[in-house]
C-alpha cells in the first residue's frame, strides 16, 4: 500500500496538483483544533466546519484528548499560540470513539500476541511508565473533552487570553455540540 501512495505522490508533483493547497504556516483563522485521529473525521470533519487548507492548526491524536501536560500534543499546542499566532482552541471529541473503554491489560496482551517481549514491558516499567495509565482510553468521551480543556485553560505555559471550548462531534452526521 506505501508503495501505492508513493507512486501517486509522484504523479500529484508532476502534475503540480499541489498549488491550490499553497498557504503559509500562519493558521488564517487563528484556531488550533485537538482532534481524535479517527478515519471518519478526516474529510467529515473539516467539511463540518468549513475549513480549508491554511484555515487552522491541527492536531490529531488517539482520543483527541490530553493525557499528560507536557506530553506532544501541549507542546504543539503552544507553539501554535506563541509562534503561529493562534487565539482561539477547540477540542473535539467525537461519538463511537475507539479510545472509549480501550483496556491497557487488553493492548498490552495483543502487544506480547505481536511479539512485544515480558522483558521490554517490564523495562518500560522500571523506567517509570505506568503502562496501566499511559495505554488505558477514557470511560466517557465529554469526560474526557472536558478535562482536556481545563488542563489546556489552566496550563502554567498557556495565557489567559486564549479561548478554549470543548465539543463532541457526531461521527456520521458532523453535528457539533458544545459542552
Amino acid at each position: 500500500m506505501i508503495d501505492e501512495i508513493l507512486s501517486y505522490n509522484k504523479s500529484f508533483v508532476e502534475r503540480n496538483e499541489y498549488e491550490r493547497f499553497t498557504t503559509s504556516k500562519y493558521p488564517d483563522k487563528k484556531i488550533a483544533i485537538v482532534t481524535c485521529m479517527d478515519t471518519r473525521l478526516v474529510e467529515l470533519l473539516p467539511a463540518a466546519l468549513g475549513i480549508r487548507n491554511g484555515d487552522v492548526k491541527m492536531i490529531k491524536n488517539a482520543g483527541g484528548t490530553i493525557t499528560n501536560p507536557f506530553d506532544s500534543t501541549m507542546r504543539s499546542l503552544l507553539v501554535a499560540v506563541y509562534e503561529l499566532g493562534v487565539t482561539e482552541i477547540m477540542v473535539i471529541g467525537h461519538t463511537g470513539c475507539g479510545v472509549q473503554g480501550m483496556n491497557a491489560t487488553e493492548m498490552l496482551q495483543l502487544m506480547k500476541q505481536r511479539g512485544v517481549s515480558d522483558e521490554h514491558i517490564t523495562l518500560m516499567r522500571h523506567c517509570g511508565i505506568d503502562l496501566d495509565s499511559w495505554l488505558h482510553g477514557f470511560e466517557d468521551t465529554e469526560v474526557a473533552v472536558k478535562e482536556t480543556v481545563d488542563l489546556i485553560c489552566n496550563h502554567p505555559l498557556m495565557p489567559h487570553d486564549i479561548r478554549c471550548a470543548g465539543y463532541i462531534m457526531n461521527s456520521l452526521t458532523g453535528l457539533l455540540s458544545p459542552l
